[in-house]
């Protein structure tokens, strides 16, 4: 167990914390691509021999006080690296994505046991472009805009904070988080949504989203709702109107031929007389004598009586105007 190269790693990993603790804490740096960063380094040390900067397990530089040389162990490093002011503070300049990683600095010394360590933990991100916005499904209900927007990044979504503003109330409201639910009711006031993405380096705004805008589906479904109300209601009331109009004319002409019935019996009831006749008939009467007893026919003695009534006349108000003209015409042989 003793010689394992587990027990090596675990002495390994003590002798760093040990080193870490004695020497500082880690220290972080954030950079955006294409900046530069400073790691700093300040030591009590009076007497320093060499530093060495590594980055991962990977030596970066290696520079000699007081006049020595400055080893830079990749050429693609050689225009990045800088020791500003002649002190030992390095100087990473044109950062890119794959710098992120973790940064050591020893110091060596004849006056120390051990050297003196430094820890850097550095993060470079890029700078946010426009954040984009897109709708989830919608619902219109009764002129209510329920939907959900959600906020992203289409590069460099890393360590990125969302957050939203809504504006156009009385109180402005904020929400944390990518997603924004939302519940607008048609008629209500305007309301503007903007996102608010942001990283340790950057932020960066979307272009205002409005709420009658985006909730046009709710007006054209209430809207909808009505068109299609009136499209029911519109043959409805034409029907009942065209029934209520045929019953009010079949109801005048009951009344008209009702008035004119009684208009006819009132004349009649009046001028019996005239009232008309259908047809022409011929009546015969036979007088018999004054005795009861039924003699025997006889021809000299029988008395024939012929009645004639005349034609139906068009106009039977005619007959009022010609007096002397005689209703009935009789004729009488006496054999």
């Amino acid at each position: 167990m003793a010689g394992s190269p587990t027990c090596f790693i675990l002495i390994y990993i003590l002798w760093q914390l040990t080193g870490s603790t004695a020497s500082g804490s880690v220290k972080e740096l954030v950079g955006s691509i294409d900046g530069a960063v400073t790691f700093p380094l300040k030591s009590e040390v009076k007497q320093v021999d060499s530093i060495v900067w590594t980055f991962n397990t990977t030596p970066l530089v290696t520079i000699q006080p007081e006049g020595g040389p400055m080893i830079v162990t990749q050429n693609r490093n050689k225009e990045r690296v800088d020791f500003p002011d002649g002190g030992y503070s390095l100087k990473l300049s044109k950062l890119k994505k794959n710098d992120s990683g973790i940064y050591n600095v020893e110091i060596y010394s004849s006056s120390l046991q051990d050297p003196f360590t430094r820890k850097y933990v550095l993060r470079v991100y890029e700078h946010l472009s426009k954040p984009k916005v897109t709708m989830g499904l919608q619902s219109n209900k009764n002129g209510t805009c329920v939907t959900n927007l959600t906020c992203c990044i289409e590069h460099g979504e890393e360590d990125v904070i969302y957050t939203w503003k809504a504006l156009g109330r009385a109180v402005n409201e904020s929400h944390n988080g990518s997603i924004l639910p939302i519940s607008w009711r048609w008629g209500e006031s305007d309301m503007t949504f903007i996102c608010i993405a942001r990283n340790p380096v950057s932020s960066n705004f979307s272009s205002p989203i409005f709420a009658r805008k985006l909730c046009e589906g709710a007006a054209d479904d209430s809207d909808s709702s009505m068109v299609l109300l009136c499209l029911l209601l519109v043959p409805l009331l034409l029907s009942l109107f065209v029934l209520g109009l045929f019953l009010w004319f079949l109801k005048r002409e009951t009344q008209e031929e009702s008035i004119e019935e009684k208009k006819r019996a009132d004349i009649c009831r009046e001028t019996p007389n005239i009232c008309p006749y259908s047809g022409e008939n011929t009546e015969y009467d036979t007088i018999p004598s004054t005795n009861r007893t039924i003699p025997m026919e006889d021809a000299a003695n029988t008395l024939y009586s012929t009645v004639e009534i005349p034609k139906k006349m068009e106009n039977p108000h005619s007959l009022l105007k010609m007096p002397d003209t005689p209703r009935l015409f009789a004729y009488e042989n006496v054999i």
